[in-house]
């Protein structure tokens, strides 16, 4: 598929044009088709305007997924500002930063988190406005309300805008430090849907049906739900949040065609004691991303789908995020992030200068360049020159390219753990954890050891009803992996710390680990 060279707006306008009558949102009982929900954008666009946003001007949208969140995320760049979405559960302290980081101006937000907004605002001078997506009244709080921005019935001022100006300060997770916001133009959002439908033909022949179940303030979402569905007049099947009863009632009653998902989401679905081939026999892609998907957990979910293919992809917020991904019609290989996408170009480094490229096989940094990679983080120069150094994007991810192009991630840098002298890369223990089969949801760290520097720590949730103890974990590790790999500690759980789009949160666990010893 041919990237067109247009505005996200533009392209919802062009996909208006060409399928009207069809659904471009299905919400509970709601339906939206594609006309209507561009004329909810436009009125969207004209109250934003009346609020006195300007070409530029930052609008956050801190909701669930939900129609709101589309049409407020299509008419602030209609009106020519710039998007930051928030995660809905984020605390009083991470929206702060971000609205601040951002010099946010409107913040649109559920009319369930009025009480964090309200006292956020206090700390953040630069928001004029605040407008909940409550329909009951016009105004919250002396605050406009959701109907009272859609209420002008006159079209928006029209905005010069190009397809290079900046749409979304996408925030990344704050994994490495405080959390920077990926400066992201209208081009790198619609180029990156473009190659992502082209490799796992979305829309093609014929619209398709997406399950929106990966939180929209994501950029996987952004780029691989929304905005992807918008391009190709696929229907989004919205879903507040994943929950596994709702999710299992959406595939049986709406039989999507497209799932895109985190592995925490498949690992779930596999879990429920119901679940049968049925569920899925709709399914014609599945696309696993923001994390690595475990072999194990990707081999059976496959046998699941009786006409579909599971692949599994790699990108950042930096990149829009797409930059590998297997593809639907060629060869799959279990454990590969897979080629990279048209037009993208990406290397294995050595990590220590970043500059020698390596060859195919050895392990070391990647890197990529290509159209979807950001135009630098907001307001932060010396951070933009770290990352993006003659052209190269730097992922601070490990990884290996083989002989036919297909890439493996290995783990992230900052996750290596060094015990007694050894690399340990925390995926390959957790890829046999998996193996296991009692064991549901595994995470591995590093954690201090006098003797060997670090040792390796294995998080483990047994399946429902299983029990296990930590000596057989520790047996089934020592039958697969070298002795320096294998857990010396293993503590069960009933879950595991996710982030708001399903990631595992290594760093919430080494932060426990880290109290607890000072406790001691």
């Amino acid at each position: 598929m041919h990237a067109p060279d247009l505005t996200l707006p533009q392209l919802l306008e062009q996909s208006a044009a060409r399928w009207p009558e069809a659904l471009a949102l299905i919400y509970f009982e709601r339906k939206i088709p594609y006309a209507e929900l561009l004329d909810e954008v436009n009125r969207a666009a004209a109250g934003f305007q009346a609020l006195g946003v300007q070409p530029g001007d930052r609008v956050a949208l801190m909701m669930p997924n939900c129609p709101q969140f589309v049409v407020a995320f299509f008419g602030a760049l209609r009106a020519g500002a710039v998007v930051t979405a928030t995660c809905p559960i984020y605390t009083q302290r991470e929206a702060a930063h971000q609205w601040n980081d951002a010099g946010a101006r409107v913040v649109v937000a559920s009319n369930k988190l009025r009480a964090l907004v309200e006292v956020v605002k206090a700390e953040c001078p630069s928001i004029q406005h605040f407008v909940f997506t409550s329909d009951d009244d016009p105004v919250v709080d002396g605050h406009p309300t959701w109907r009272n921005l859609l209420a002008t019935s006159a079209p928006p001022t029209p905005v010069a805008a190009e397809p290079g100006d900046l749409a979304c300060l996408q925030y990344t997770g704050g994994t490495t430090g405080a959390s920077k916001g990926a400066m992201l133009t209208h081009r790198n959002l619609v180029t990156n849907a473009a190659q992502t439908c082209d490799r796992v033909t979305i829309g093609s022949p014929s619209p398709d049906i997406v399950l929106g179940v990966l939180p929209f303030f994501h950029i996987f979402a952004i780029t691989s739900v929304l905005v992807s569905s918008v391009m190709t007049g696929s229907a989004i099947v919205i879903l507040p949040r994943f929950e596994l009863e709702p999710a299992l009632a959406a595939l049986r009653a709406h039989r999507p065609t497209v799932f895109s998902g985190v592995p925490t989401m498949f690992i779930a679905l596999l879990g429920h004691p119901a679940v049968c081939a049925d569920d899925f026999r709709s399914l014609r892609v599945c696309t696993s991303g923001g994390g690595p998907m475990p072999v194990e957990v990707q081999k059976k979910f496959q046998l699941l789908l009786a006409h579909g293919r599971m692949v599994e992809g790699y990108g950042l917020s930096e990149t829009s995020p797409v930059t590998h991904l297997n593809p639907i019609a060629g060869e799959i290989r279990l454990g590969s992030i897979g080629p990279v996408l048209r037009d993208t170009e990406a290397r294995i480094v050595d990590v220590e200068t970043g500059l020698r490229e390596l060859p195919d096989g050895e392990v070391g940094e990647i890197v990529v360049r290509g159209p979807q990679v950001m135009r630098g983080y907001w307001n932060k120069p010396e951070d933009t020159a770290r990352a993006i150094r003659d052209g190269w994007f730097h992922t601070g991810d490990i990884g290996l390219r083989d002989g036919d192009g297909y890439f493996f991630i290995v783990d992230r840098k900052k996750d290596l753990i060094l015990a007694g002298g050894f690399n340990v890369y925390p995926r390959e223990v957790e890829e046999e954890l998996f193996k296991h089969p009692r064991i549901q949801e595994a995470v591995v760290i590093g954690v201090p050891d006098a003797y060997r520097g670090e040792t390796v720590k294995a998080f483990v949730v047994p399946r429902p009803g299983e029990v296990l103890t930590s000596e057989e974990v520790i047996a089934h590790c020592r039958e697969r992996l070298a002795g320096y790999k294998v857990p010396r500690l293993v503590e069960f759980r009933a879950a595991l710390p996710k982030s708001g789009v399903g990631k595992y949160l290594r760093r919430e666990l080494r932060r426990e680990e880290t109290d607890a010893r000072a406790r001691v």
